[in-house]
């Protein structure tokens, strides 16, 4: 059974798993999908101030901040406890591709050239973490939600908003991939 839950799930199991829990929050709590929601949460537990965004009874979404803190520990066991012993797989191309642009080391999940810790207190950091921080911060309150609340909630209830909020993070990373990252990547 451990090596089962080791080992990578392919999307067709791991998908609708994913989607399976919309229709499981409605149902068993008339709860919507969204992580981003969770941040407002706790400021408003933890700064207690006049901000008008802040003042509403946060406690009725509480359940949420437990939901984030149970994917936190499940990351935490995933990584730490039931880390896959194989190396990670990286298509051929895209390792070329990648190589090209300078990010060599592919041992980890997230390539160390760009998010090694030591990366940041440095140009790098501040670009690739910082202002990278702040435009998906800034990105998420103007779209009305992240990426897995207009995604995964938002289109499986057909809300059109949520269509096009998704439909623009896609351009945007495709645009940051192909077109920003790898004059980043030779400017630093």
């Amino acid at each position: 059974m451990l090596e089962i839950i080791r080992q990578p799930w392919p999307w067709y199991v791991a998908g609708p798993l994913i989607g399976l829990t919309v229709p499981a929050l409605l149902l068993l709590g008339n709860k919507s999908f969204g992580i981003s929601s969770s941040l407002r949460h706790m400021c408003a537990a933890c700064l207690p101030a006049n901000i008008p965004f802040f003042q509403y009874n946060w406690k009725r979404e509480a359940w949420n901040l437990f939901f984030v803190a149970g994917i936190f520990i499940g990351g935490f066991v995933g990584a730490n406890l039931l880390a896959n012993p194989d190396a990670f797989q990286v298509a051929p191309a895209t390792r070329e591709a990648l190589q090209t642009l300078g990010i060599t080391d592919f041992s980890g999940l997230m390539p160390a050239d760009l998010f090694d810790f030591a990366n940041l207190f440095s140009l790098k950091g501040l670009i690739f973490f910082v202002l990278g921080g702040f435009m998906v911060g800034f990105g998420t309150r103007w779209a009305g939600g992240c990426t897995s609340g207009h995604a995964i909630m938002g289109l499986s209830n057909l809300q059109w908003p949520s269509l096009v909020a998704t439909c623009c993070f896609m351009v945007g990373g495709f645009a940051m991939t192909h077109l920003i990252l790898p004059f980043l990547l030779k400017l630093i």
